[in-house]
């Protein structure tokens, strides 16, 4: 078989927010699929085959067809290699652990020239996916060698890297199903729900309601356990001490066996358990206090039992889980090392990876070797076959046991994370029963930690998963809180920097913090703060970072829609004002009205069910899109008579026009307002009328009442104060 040229890439973009192809982020790909075109895929002896060695996924995507297989049946009838790309780059994310499904290929009406679009979580990840997906494509196109398992391996380092962790990601998509926005801070962890002044900050299991002195309270586990005691909730009893030999006065005082742990530790390192002989007591010490880099050092008695972790959001326990001691059987052949590979590291849930809920058994940590020497065993000795190994008696907490545990339990939970200060918190206690009150079983909490881990609630070994993402985003926002403020956006070319700046001024007398992002810089209230143009991505998102903003405004047009998309996922407001510009398109293979009105819809397409389009009922093409609205709709133009605003008064809607040379607002045709006379209005702003409908219409929309729209019109003065530095 001849060898086929390779697919060029003509340009690769990262649209940020809605888009022409969908409402979520998207890599935008353009190919030239050059002598391709020629060769749809069932044309290549063995290609589909080949193909599906490789990635057997590809068998479950559905395609446009709608089922299983739907795109394996596109293969086998012939399909052409950007649409083929398109799902390779999907299957190799998914490979990855990156779950996503949104794609499409259209061709541009050049030859062998498309445009494909697939959906990503990170760019980064993406980038790297649709040239590993090119280099695959190719090789199977061409029957050349590719090192599937290398490519996996390092497109899943990157996700680890690159993406959120389970836990926050898991966060995040609670507030997604509850339509409350999300906004990446950094490269790690930190995520903003919510926009403006309605915003709340997370960071892994930590929220901007976690308290520091809470956290500080937690991180000392003598204090911890003297404030939680005094309130009455059971806690081991114990002693603070700095010495080998203090801790060996101690544990016969307190009575043996004790537990060893660093005064400071976190998520059970250097703790060690059921210690009864002073050898073993000194060994444990030397081990806590190198954990906790001090020489305090916790004794306390040691509470026959199960650890559990139960993980407390707000006032209440929203998941518990029971941890189990790690044993292996000998065989008479295998070291102790062997053994723990072979009967525990085998487990598919442990790993060295954020993803996996256990962590990997090594026999060389310090507690598992203390407690393999008070067998007699070191980790390169070879148990007799059948000899029971104790490798781990605590840190394995994997079972879900939520619905087995005793309100008086889950009491003394929320109870121990309130004395402490914590919003969210995870509470470790030991008991032999969790269906029982601890005092029927001499249990009691021995910790409670900051920034607990959520992954053994999310993908617990046994029992039911617990939506603790939900459970967190529920105690943030309210019931009936979004996270959204409002959101207007302009797009068009006749005035819409005028208007965005107009929306803003009306919106600020009303008595709210406003910011504006147009094409003549950044506002927050009547300041400019900027004075490079503001219609970016980036502009649009320090506005709806700042605490302080109360409403938003943005400028867009066909060339930031293409470029990056819109910068806010859904608005309150959407307004169009017309369809000019196709001239300046041409780069983006934009070349007739029907492509530039597809651009123009994604400000129409992103308003919320109960917001509102704002449309020039003057220009046929803008007044069309009034379909597309999930909102309601409100028609301005100069003419009264216009027939598209007649025909929507007609149906009881809201409309705005000029009669008389005032400005009218009707709601079908019982009710009018007469706003005021045009030439009430500053000449500077008042020679663009239909730009100060289109503001009336949007101020109107937001609910400003006619009179403050009167006296903000009056007021207005469209020439940009001085930026402030």
């Amino acid at each position: 078989m001849n060898k086929k040229n390779d697919i060029k890439f003509l340009r690769v973009n990262h649209l940020r927010g809605p888009n022409i192809w969908t409402y979520r982020p998207v890599i935008e790909a353009w190919l030239d699929i050059g002598e391709l075109e020629e060769y749809p895929s069932h044309t290549l002896p063995g290609f589909t085959d080949r193909l599906l060695a490789w990635l057997p996924g590809l068998a479950a995507h559905h395609c446009g067809l709608g089922y299983h297989g739907g795109f394996v049946e596109r293969l086998r009838e012939g399909t052409w290699a950007g649409h083929i790309l398109e799902h390779v780059v999907l299957e190799l994310q998914n490979r990855a652990g990156m779950q996503t499904g949104f794609g499409k290929t259209r061709s541009t009406g050049e030859h062998g020239v498309y445009k494909m679009a697939f959906r990503t979580r990170d760019p980064v990840v993406g980038r790297a996916a649709l040239d590993a997906g090119h280099a695959l494509l190719m090789a199977a196109i061409n029957d050349t060698p590719f090192d599937m398992p290398a490519t996996v391996a390092h497109l899943t380092g990157l996700v680890d890297r690159y993406c959120l962790g389970p836990s926050t990601a898991h966060i995040v998509d609670g507030a997604t199903e509850r339509g409350i926005p999300s906004l990446r801070l950094t490269d790690g962890n930190l995520v903003q729900l919510g926009h403006g002044a309605a915003q709340r900050r997370i960071w892994t299991a930590e929220t901007d309601r976690t308290s520091a002195i809470g956290e500080g309270i937690a991180s000392d586990k003598d204090l911890t356990k003297t404030l939680l005691s005094s309130c009455g909730v059971p806690v081991p009893e114990g002693a603070l001490v700095r010495s080998a030999e203090q801790a060996w006065e101690q544990a016969q005082d307190i009575g043996l066996p004790v537990v060893l742990k660093p005064v400071d530790g976190n998520h059970g390192r250097g703790v060690t358990l059921n210690l009864a002989s002073q050898a073993d007591v000194a060994a444990a010490y030397a081990i806590a206090a190198e954990a906790g880099g001090s020489r305090a050092v916790l004794v306390e008695r040691f509470i026959p039992g199960n650890e559990h972790r139960l993980l407390v959001v707000g006032r209440t326990v929203v998941a518990a889980a029971r941890g189990e001691s790690l044993w292996v059987t000998g065989d008479g052949e295998s070291n102790v090392i062997a053994l723990c590979d072979s009967q525990i590291n085998t487990d598919p849930r442990r790993g060295d990876s954020e993803e996996h809920p256990l962590g990997r058994v090594t026999p060389h940590d310090d507690e598992i070797m203390l407690d393999l020497k008070r067998q007699g065993l070191s980790p390169q000795s070879v148990p007799l076959a059948g000899q029971k190994v104790l490798i781990q008696v605590n840190g394995n907490v994997a079972d879900d046991v939520t619905d087995q545990m005793h309100p008086s339990v889950a009491q003394a939970a929320a109870l121990a994370a309130r004395i402490v200060g914590l919003d969210i918190a995870g509470i470790d206690l030991v008991t032999s029963d969790i269906s029982r009150p601890l005092a029927d079983t001499r249990g009691a909490i021995i910790e409670v930690n900051s920034s607990p881990g959520l992954l053994a609630h999310i993908k617990p070994a046994s029992g039911q998963p617990r939506n603790v993402g939900q459970a967190i985003v529920d105690h943030l926002f309210a019931e009936q809180e979004t996270g959204r403020i409002p959101v207007v956006g302009v797009t068009g070319t006749l005035g819409a920097s005028l208007i965005a700046r107009l929306v803003g001024s009306l919106v600020h007398i009303s008595g709210k913090h406003v910011g504006v992002a147009n094409g003549e810089g950044l506002y927050l209230d009547a300041r400019r703060v900027s004075a490079n143009d503001a219609t970016g991505f980036d502009a649009g998102q320090r506005i709806l970072i700042n605490r302080t903003v109360q409403t938003a405004v943005f400028e867009s047009n066909a060339r930031s829609i293409l470029l990056e998309g819109l910068p806010y996922d859904r608005c309150t407001v959407g307004i169009v004002t017309d369809m000019e510009g196709l001239s300046g398109l041409a780069e983006f293979h934009i070349r007739d009205q029907d492509a530039l009105a597809n651009v123009i819809r994604s400000q129409v397409d992103v308003i919320l069910p109960q917001g509102t389009a704002v449309l020039n009922a003057a220009i046929d093409e803008v007044a069309a899109l009034a379909g597309l609205s999930d909102g309601r709709v409100i028609f301005y133009a100069l003419d009264e008579n216009n027939a598209v605003v007649a025909n929507h008064r007609a149906e009881g809607e809201r409309v705005v026009f000029v009669r008389d040379n005032s400005i009218v607002l009707a709601e079908g045709f019982d009710e009018e307002t007469v706003l005021l006379e045009l030439s009430k209005i500053p000449p500077a702003t008042v020679k663009h009328p239909e730009s100060v409908l289109a503001a009336v219409a949007a101020a109107w929309a937001l609910g400003v009442a006619p009179d403050l729209i009167c006296g903000g019109l009056r007021s207005f003065d469209p020439t940009p104060k001085k930026t402030h530095h």
